[in-house]
């Protein structure tokens, strides 16, 4: 027993996520309760659809789980899975406290909102719905929003895959979120922010999510260096192709309240955004097998699953902005880049072990500039004409907005790695590497039922050898 209370007080520091977390727990004792009031502002129907595609957008970070998930090696399953999921639960205290305040908070400058604005949701049960969702409670406006933030930090899982110590990417996802993806939304979705008053377009999420969290991605795999198996080239196969097909199928499922559920409103918009996302993804998701089969590659399940995400990625920032034709193109082009981009990865150093920079982050590259050349005032009156339709000052805006966010993102994740990497080593060791990151950081096992431990091990050594 002796030894067992000094084994604690020697860890000190695994202390401190309980004991703050027990600070704000206590904090919360003291604030006062507020009532949501009824406004005659607020549309049932808006309401509705949007709680519906609240619910559908936080189904998008266990899809994204599953789809990670099955892609890499068997002993690095629950932990890849429960690195992206996690999200769910840290995000969600961290954008209740401080994290919505800080994005849609009054603005400092145009760069970030009040801290204290709605702290712990203070303020946000107001009988004031939200300027650009007049339609909808603030409260709820918060919670859409919060499922944005969710996904953004478990994207960065892909890249950092197989390696990474738990802990500190608990501190990434903290850091990420209230230094990288708050500013970036209340620049770009907050109308006081600079990119929003500069008029950068952003539908649902390419400039906020996706550009950020490749960059991190890029970033990370960069900071952590090569895993072992690919330094020495061992061949290693996704752990369980049913778990991608599932993933995609959340994903895809999800992405409707994602992208449809940016409209803000149970209205035309909201169809149109639905009509363009779900074409893009069926281009992108056949494009990426058609071109895997000129290249000399099988059309294979994972290569439709990760064309459809790009396809996902690529229209976020232009769903509800361009025509559906439009979209068409959109799929089709994000995925012939992408696909280029894992090809000329896979040759280089860097290892992004689930291609997150070449699918996230040039994906939504791709549509932020596209939306520049293909936005229609007849689609959304809203937005503004692109290049494709006589105007060039919506393309100039969108290719500085992405210039500015490129920077912004590279350089402070590389400090929040660094950051981190001071507090808790982020790279696990060579040992716990080898022995997979289930075991050692989890201490579980992922061993499918119907396929016997020795019967799988003997299969994985005769792959190797041949």
């Amino acid at each position: 027993m002796k030894n067992t209370i000094s084994l604690y007080l020697k860890k000190k520091e695994d202390w401190i996520p309980l004991l703050l977390l027990g600070l704000f727990a206590i904090i919360g004792i003291f604030i006062n309760p507020e009532a949501l009031v009824e406004s005659k502002n607020i549309n049932a129907a808006d309401l509705a659809w949007l709680i519906v595609a609240s619910c559908l957008v936080f189904l998008m970070t266990p899809g994204l789980s599953f789809f990670y998930g099955g892609m890499v090696n068997r002993k690095n399953v629950i932990s890849t899975i429960l690195q992206s999921f996690i999200a769910t639960g840290l995000i969600s205290i961290v954008w209740i406290i401080v994290g919505f305040s800080l994005a849609f908070g009054p603005s400092f400058h145009g760069l970030i909102g009040d801290p204290t604005k709605y702290f712990f949701f203070k303020n946000v049960t107001e009988n004031q719905p939200w300027d650009l969702a007049p339609g909808i409670p603030l409260l709820l406006f918060a919670l859409f929003q919060l499922k944005f933030a969710m996904i953004a930090p478990a994207l960065v899982v892909g890249a950092v895959a197989e390696r990474i110590n738990f802990k500190a990417y608990l501190l990434f996802m903290l850091l990420f979120t209230l230094f990288i993806y708050a500013p970036i939304a209340h620049w770009t979705w907050n109308p006081e922010g600079i990119l929003y008053k500069l008029g950068v377009l952003d539908f649902a999420g390419g400039m906020v999510v996706h550009i950020p969290a490749g960059c991190a991605a890029l970033v990370g795999a960069l900071f952590l260096k090569q895993r072992k198996s690919r330094l020495y080239k061992k061949m290693t196969h996704p752990a369980n192709i049913p778990f991608v097909l599932l993933g995609t199928s959340l994903l895809w499922f999800g992405w409707f309240g994602f992208n449809a559920g940016s409209s803000f409103g149970a209205n035309k918009l909201a169809v149109y955004a639905f009509a363009t996302t779900n074409t893009a993804i069926a281009v992108a998701g056949l494009t990426w097998i058609f071109f895997d089969s000129i290249c000399g590659r099988k059309p294979s399940a994972v290569g439709f699953c990760v064309g459809a995400v790009v396809g996902m990625v690529a229209i976020t920032p232009a769903a509800g902005y361009v025509g559906i034709p439009q979209s068409f193109f959109i799929g089709f082009i994000s995925a012939i880049i992408s696909n280029l981009a894992v090809y000329w990865k896979n040759k280089s150093s860097v290892d992004d072990t689930l291609d997150v920079f070449p699918c996230h982050g040039i994906g939504a590259i791709t549509g932020m500039l596209l939306t520049g050349v293909f936005a229609s005032t007849n689609i959304n009156a809203a937005g503004e004409n692109g290049l494709a339709y006589g105007s060039y000052f919506l393309f100039i805006h969108q290719i500085l907005g992405l210039f500015l966010v490129l920077i912004y993102s590279i350089v402070m994740s590389l400090i929040i790695f660094k950051v981190v990497n001071w507090a808790y080593p982020m790279r696990v060791s060579e040992k716990d590497e080898e022995i997979g990151l289930d075991i050692s950081q989890h201490n579980e096992i992922y061993q499918p039922l119907d396929i016997p431990h020795h019967i799988n091990m003997f299969k994985t050594e005769s792959l190797k050898e041949s």
